[in-house]
């Protein structure tokens, strides 16, 4: 387990403190500039708001679900990444000391939102911080369905030269459906425009006339499946969108069609996503994230190993820009929250509101 500690000093102005804090959470102090790019995702960031000497941030790698259940009632807050799951145990073991915990990145399914609620515990992320990353990603893993890149290239370094076995087709014409219109979803659809592709989309939240301004026409969910040439998922993991693409959704759609996935695993069914590809239904997929991390379950395990699969190892946040721009957004909304701050008052990654008035 590595530890480091630090405290950001009551005289300190708010921009200091908010580049303090954002350096030990993207781990700067820790190994040097040379991995501010990426923080390990079991590294957990501890934090005392009101000691003696200012607020003290500790810093911990690779602790248990025991130990960090031993050590949260020693503070008032925490920063996590995707790997640190925060249970209803651990929130529990943290009963009246954690006032909050903090997401450095955009999705929350690994904080258990009820518990922490019950135990008037914020939970707040940084919802814009990796958008233009994770959209990156997917617009260059649906050229590699278009294109096969990824096999052609490994075909070179193995000495052969098999130029008419990686024909692929143009993006020129097909129709992209956008499931998630939030901010990467939009995002999308704004550079698969200009590649001249017909850009639909659903969301149940996000209105036609926004939808229209990044060059996407909101349909129905039954409207899109029979047209989509390409469908990529930009929704959280909820029942609701569990499980989204299926076998019944994806025999409603064109036969051939390809699947992007840089959300959530669980959003599609791997099952019937392979049994698709298997068929010709489907005729390719990329993906970038598992119901399970690393991949241990033999139907993902198939799927990655499919011909017809670009597969990625959940690198949609993994730029140096993310990295540092996600510790920065969650930084700035801690020291918002201590409420001494005339310079960062905003903490608009709370995602249950409503403890506000019970916790600061």
């Amino acid at each position: 387990m590595m530890f480091a500690c630090f405290h950001l000093h009551r005289n300190r102005s708010s921009h200091t403190e908010v580049e303090s804090l954002a350096a030990y959470v993207s781990n700067r102090q820790i190994c040097g500039p040379s991995r501010f790019h990426r923080c390990p995702d079991r590294a957990t960031t501890l934090i005392v708001w009101n000691s003696a000497s200012g607020t003290v941030v500790d810093y911990k790698l690779k602790l248990s679900k025991d130990e960090l259940a031993k050590e949260v009632k020693n503070y008032d807050a925490l920063i996590v990444r995707s790997d640190t799951k925060i249970t209803a145990e651990i929130l529990d073991a943290g009963a009246g000391s954690v006032k909050a915990v903090g997401r450095a990145g955009a999705g929350v399914d690994n904080i258990e939102i009820d518990a922490a609620t019950r135990n008037n515990v914020l939970v707040l992320n940084t919802p814009g911080g990796n958008s233009i990353s994770a959209c990156e990603l997917t617009c260059f893993l649906i050229g590699a369905l278009a294109r096969p890149i990824c096999p052609a290239a490994s075909s070179m370094k193995e000495g052969r030269w098999d130029r008419k076995l990686y024909s692929g087709t143009e993006l020129y014409g097909k129709t992209l459906a956008i499931l998630g219109l939030g901010r990467i979803g939009r995002e999308v659809g704004v550079r698969m425009n200009a590649f001249g592709m017909r850009v639909i989309g659903y969301d149940p939240i996000t209105t036609a006339a926004e939808a229209k301004q990044a060059g996407i026409e909101k349909l129905e969910l039954e409207q899109i499946w029979p047209l989509a040439d390409y469908i990529t998922v930009h929704t959280p993991l909820i029942p609701a969108t569990r499980n989204l693409i299926s076998t019944a959704t994806l025999a409603k759609c064109r036969k051939g069609v390809r699947v992007i996935n840089v959300a959530r695993g669980g959003i599609i069914d791997e099952a019937a996503l392979l049994a698709a590809l298997e068929s010709g239904q489907c005729g390719g997929a990329a993906i970038d994230v598992y119901p399970e991390e690393p991949p241990k379950q033999e139907t993902t395990l198939k799927l990655i190993n499919h011909p017809k699969v670009v597969a990625t190892p959940h690198l949609g946040a993994s730029t140096s820009e993310a990295q540092v721009r996600v510790a920065v957004e969650v930084a700035e909304q801690f020291i918002a929250l201590t409420g001494k701050s005339t310079v960062y008052t905003q903490y608009a990654g709370v995602v249950n509101r409503e403890l506000l008035k019970n916790v600061f």
